[in-house]
C-alpha cells in the first residue's frame, strides 16, 4: 500500500503522449509552395494533398496549411480542427500557429480548415497587416519543416493573396482543357500584380497536369500549347521565366477519387495503384525543380540580373497560341 498513493497521483504528462518530432532532411529554409487555381474540380485538393504525402514518403518533413472552408484537404487526410484551434484561428493570432497543427501521417502535419474560415476574408478586410499575417504564422515554424504546402481557395479572394504574399513558389493543378488555359492566364496575370506589390521573390513553378488522358487529341493540343508558353517565356522577366509543366501527369484513376472518403492518401488507401505511382514520381520530379530552384536563386544572389523586370500579361501570350 505505501507505494499505491504515487501511482495513482502521478499526472500523465502532455510530454509522454506526443511522438517524437521527426527530424528535418534539409538545413535551409522550408520551401513554401501555394497549389492554386481558380476553378474547382481540377485536382488542386488532391495534387496538393497527394504530394504532400508524397514528399514526406521521401523522407522529408511536411506541413500542409488547408486555406479553403470547404477543409476538403483537412478531410482528405481525416484531420479536423483540433481542440485548440484550426487556420482560421491562426489568421486572428499568428502566435497560437504550432498549438493547431495535427500529425495526419508519418512526417506530415497539417493545419486544419472549418467552415468558420468563409468569414475571415470580412473580419479581416480592413487590417492593416491582412497580408502579412499568414506569413508570420509560418514564420512560426518555419524551422521545423523541409516543406509548407498550401491549398488555396478556388477564387482571388484575401486568403489566396495571403497565400501567395506568404510563399515562394506556386504549382497549378489543371486539366488539360482549352478553358482551363485560358484560366490559368488569369491566374498568370493575378500573381505578377501580387509579385509586384506583394512578393517580389514570387514565381510560377509549372503545371501538374491531373485527370489526364494521353489519348485525346485536344489533351496533346492544350499541353503542347502550354510549353510552347513556358518556352517562349524564357527570355522574359515574368514570374514564369522558369516554369515547367511537371511529369509524370496524373491519370485518371477510381482509387484517387474513393481514398478521400477513407481519410487517407493515395498511399495509405492504395499503394500499388496508379495514382500511387504517379504522385510517387511527381515528387521525385518536384524535388529536382526544388534543387534547380535553389542554385538559380543563388547564383542570382551572387550576380544579380541587369536588366529590369518588365510584367507581360499573360492572357496575351496564351491567347495567342489559341488564334
Amino acid at each position: 500500500m505505501p507505494n499505491q498513493p504515487d501511482q495513482v497521483d502521478e499526472p500523465a504528462s502532455t510530454a509522454s503522449k506526443q511522438l517524437p518530432i521527426p527530424a528535418r532532411a534539409t538545413s535551409g529554409p522550408p520551401e513554401k509552395v501555394a497549389f492554386l487555381n481558380q476553378k474547382g474540380g481540377v485536382g488542386k485538393t488532391t495534387t496538393a494533398v497527394n504530394l504532400a504525402a508524397g514528399l514526406a514518403r521521401t523522407g522529408r518533413r511536411v506541413l500542409l496549411i488547408d486555406l479553403d472552408s470547404q477543409a476538403h484537404a483537412s478531410l482528405h487526410l481525416g484531420v479536423e480542427a483540433s481542440e485548440h484551434g484550426s487556420i482560421y484561428d491562426v489568421l486572428h493570432d499568428p502566435s497560437v500557429t504550432p498549438n493547431v497543427i495535427v500529425n495526419a501521417e508519418e512526417r506530415l502535419d497539417v493545419i486544419p480548415a472549418e467552415t468558420d474560415l468563409a468569414a475571415a476574408e470580412m473580419e479581416l478586410g480592413q487590417a492593416s497587416d491582412r497580408y502579412e499575417r499568414l506569413r508570420a504564422a509560418i514564420d512560426q515554424v518555419a524551422d521545423q519543416y523541409d516543406d509548407i504546402l498550401l491549398d488555396c481557395p478556388p477564387s482571388l479572394g484575401l486568403i489566396t493573396l495571403s497565400a501567395l504574399a506568404a510563399v515562394d513558389q506556386v504549382i497549378i493543378p489543371m486539366q488539360a482543357h482549352f478553358l482551363s488555359l485560358q484560366g490559368m492566364s488569369k491566374l498568370l496575370e493575378t500573381i505578377s500584380l501580387v509579385r509586384q506589390k506583394l512578393n517580389p521573390t514570387l514565381e510560377v513553378a509549372g503545371v501538374v497536369l491531373c485527370m489526364y488522358d494521353k489519348q485525346a487529341t485536344h489533351t496533346q493540343e492544350v499541353v503542347s500549347d502550354i510549353r510552347g508558353f513556358f518556352s517562349s517565356s524564357r527570355s522574359q522577366a515574368v514570374p514564369w521565366q522558369h516554369s515547367q509543366v511537371f511529369t509524370p501527369a496524373i491519370r485518371r484513376n477510381i482509387k484517387l477519387a474513393e481514398c478521400p472518403s477513407f481519410g487517407q492518401s493515395i498511399f495509405a488507401y492504395a499503394p500499388a495503384a496508379a495514382g500511387s505511382d504517379d504522385y510517387a514520381q511527381l515528387a521525385k520530379s518536384v524535388l529536382k525543380w526544388f534543387t534547380k530552384r535553389n542554385k538559380r536563386v543563388a547564383e542570382e544572389r551572387t550576380h544579380p540580373p541587369e536588366t529590369p523586370i518588365v510584367e507581360v500579361p499573360a492572357a496575351q501570350s496564351t491567347q495567342t497560341s489559341h488564334s
